[in-house]
């Protein structure tokens, strides 16, 4: 009898303990396909009576080589989850506020439109479908108007206009680009020339109106995600949204909040006049205050977010936050208009936060758990609901009371198969870095692991370079991905990273290769001296963006450290990466541009370290996409060449239809693929 058979044995015979062991050490290591089948939670949304929520489920189709999204619904009391829709092509679920439909955008008949579904059963309606698409969909709390983003050409003011001419653009056989200013191309799109403009319909459908024609920007400008950037008074006859008005954004970060009346009886007016960001607006329920998050530095994109208020009839604004050193979020109100809730990264968790709308106040933690986020409040203030993920699991939505009290889980859209999974939790730890400061990491230990074993390590850097490694789940550096071959995975906090302070994230400004560095190889040299069965001969390390310059430093300065590294979109000539499109970024992180500040994109750049260190030996894997505007792939080129002409072991990835992240399902089974040959390849 093999041990399959003896398990299934003992469980059919009743035997509970051997058959409950016996599963847990049937689990298995994850793999790609199991990562691919689980479905991805996002867009939760409260219905008007808290009884339900409507969200969203994405589940990359590796045969169709895209993302396949749908709507489904579950009781906040808990039960069984039903699925919505099955297009594959839904999402931006909005509830009525009467509860009775769902507004949704799809593209199920092309370009994305604007739906409804009406809950008491029956195929959805189109109430909207404009010439280049739908997005960002708001339900006035009236009920009257639907309000949604889409792209037009400012000189035109009628739809026909713009289809007319992306139908010409489309058919010529001249794909020239001609441009007379900058950021003429942006992440991975170049510019056509048209603005995303904020339009309303009837509810019920009819002819949209452009509530900001001939604007020469976008509503909302870019975002790499958070709050939306538009929203309804409570009496639906206005919308404040977040605009980019200046002649030179690609040099400023500069977004002020606007309001416009729904009826197009005014133009849009500006209510603020900060010079850093201003976005993520939501009105009080009373009418009478709209708080909003704001950075306070101008061309500085990862100042930390304050809470503010703005008193819509006095036309002042208070800091709620001047005070609370972490980064506000999303916010939402209490049904009294006395206090508001908001998320923030804090230690490598995503907290959600209570505070009274009054100045001098402090917020305190409501639900501190691994990554709570895309939260929200029932009408009635009682209960918070919230999506969570750890680096054990996939996000799925909890609740929770008002206090954060009774936290539960409603959705198990990954349970049954997490529950197969060998997926080690997080270790937390600290140490003291060379100058004194407190560095937090974390490590996975591999599935079956044996302590009497030695592992390879697997270094994992992370990007931005203002941003974080949290105990939560992701699916483009999985860490559990990385552990499934039997590596220990490293992830540490380095200086520079959201979450600890302000100074702390600060202290990475001209300083690229200095105390990040030192706090990642001291943060190596502690895990290895603290856990015997880290195998210190067998190290690799990666990282993507920020992190992939590391890997490229890593090359010049830390030639003997580690077997092999792999290297994506990483910055490698800090000179010629000024082709880059926001510039306000090399203008902050370098203080200057390279003319009037050259010594330090030189000081700063692994290219200019070749030459003064010397030859590379480290074999290194070079990964890029061709689309990728934000580190152009050029980069990655450059620091391929000088690998080969060195005659260093090292490859060159290249995504041909890929931007800064590799994102199409089947190129992103292939790029783990690759990574993990390679590391196999120096440490197995």
């Amino acid at each position: 009898m093999n041990r399959r058979t003896a398990i299934a044995w003992a469980c059919a015979l009743g035997l509970g303990m051997a058959c409950g062991s016996a599963r847990a050490q049937e689990k298995r290591p994850m793999t790609f396909e199991d990562m691919a089948a689980m479905g991805r939670i996002s867009e939760q949304k409260i219905s008007p009576d808290g009884r339900w929520v409507v969200y969203t489920v994405a589940t990359p189709s590796l045969p169709a080589n895209r993302m396949a999204r749908n709507l489904w619904l579950v009781p906040v009391a808990g039960g069984e989850a039903r699925q919505l829709t099955r297009s594959g092509r839904d999402q931006r679920p909005e509830w009525s506020p009467d509860g009775k439909q769902i507004a949704f955008v799809s593209s199920r008949e092309g370009s994305p439109a604007v739906y409804v579904l009406a809950m008491d059963g029956g195929e959805p309606v189109r109430v909207a479908h404009p010439a280049d698409g739908a997005d960002n969909l708001l339900w006035s709390p009236d009920g009257k108007t639907l309000a949604f983003t889409s792209n037009v050409f400012p000189d035109c003011r009628t739809e026909a206009c713009t289809a007319e001419r992306l139908e010409k653009m489309e058919q010529s056989k001249v794909k020239a680009m001609l441009y007379d200013h900058l950021l003429y191309r942006h992440w991975t799109e170049w510019d056509d020339g048209t603005r995303s403009h904020l339009f309303v319909v009837p509810a019920a459908g009819g002819t949209p109106r452009d509530l900001t024609p001939g604007a020469d920007y976008n509503i909302p400008p870019f975002s790499l995600g958070g709050p939306d950037d538009i929203a309804f008074s409570p009496d639906g006859r206005e919308l404040c949204f977040t605009a980019k008005t200046d002649a030179h954004p690609e040099a400023n970060t500069n977004g002020d909040l606007f309001v416009v009346p729904v009826d197009g009886s005014a133009e849009p007016r500006r209510i603020t006049a900060n010079q850093g960001f201003d976005g993520g607006p939501v009105y009080s329920p009373n009418g009478k205050w709209i708080a909003y998050h704001a950075q306070l530095i101008a061309g500085y994109e990862s100042d930390r977010w304050r809470l503010l208020l703005y008193d819509r009839e006095k036309g002042t604004h208070t800091n709620l936050t001047e005070n609370f050193d972490r980064s506000v979020d999303a916010i939402a109100w209490t049904p009294d208009s006395k206090a508001l809730y908001f998320d923030a990264e804090d230690r490598q968790d995503v907290a959600l936060f209570r505070m009274e709308a009054a100045a001098g106040s402090m917020p305190e933690p409501v639900v501190r758990r691994a990554d709570a986020s895309e939260f929200g409040l029932t009408r009635d203030g009682k209960t918070l609901v919230f999506t969570e993920s750890s680096l054990t699991g996939p996000a799925e939505i909890f609740a929770a009371t008002a206090e954060g009290k009774d936290i539960r889980q409603i959705t198990h859209q990954n349970t049954a198969l997490v529950s197969q999974l060998d997926l080690r939790p997080a270790e937390h730890f600290t140490f003291k870095a060379s100058d004194g400061q407190e560095i937090y990491g974390m490590l996975i230990r591999p599935p079956g692991f044996d302590a009497a074993k030695k592992y390879p390590l697997v270094m994992l850097a992370h990007g931005g370079p203002q941003t974080m490694w949290t105990d939560g789940w992701g699916y483009r550096w999985n860490a559990q991905m990385f552990a499934a071959p039997g590596y220990v995975v490293l992830m540490i906090n380095r200086r520079g990273s959201t979450g600890f302070g302000q100074k702390f994230t600060d202290e990475i400004q001209d300083d690229w290769g200095g105390k990040a560095y030192t706090d990642l190889l001291e943060g190596t040299d502690y895990v290895t001296g603290k856990y015997p069965f880290i195998d210190k001969t067998r190290m690799v390390a990666g990282g993507g963006s920020y992190g992939g310059f590391m890997m490229d430093w890593f090359a010049t300065h830390a030639q003997d450290r580690y077997k092999a590294l792999w290297s994506h979109a990483g910055v490698y000539d800090q000179t010629s990466m000024y082709a880059t499109e926001e510039l306000w970024f090399p203008n902050h992180e370098f203080r200057g541009t390279p003319w009037t500040n050259p010594a330090s994109y030189a000081k700063w750049s692994p290219s200019t370290s070749a030459a003064e260190i010397g030859k590379y030996k480290t074999p290194t894997l070079v990964i890029a996409g061709e689309q990728d505007f934000r580190v152009p792939y050029t980069q990655s080129l450059e620091f391929f060449s000088a690998l080969q002409t060195q005659g260093v072991p090292s490859k060159l990835l290249i995504f041909p239809d890929e931007g800064h992240w590799v994102l199409k399902p089947q190129n992103s089974q292939y790029w783990y693929k690759v990574v993990l040959a390679w590391i196999a390849q120096y440490v197995k």
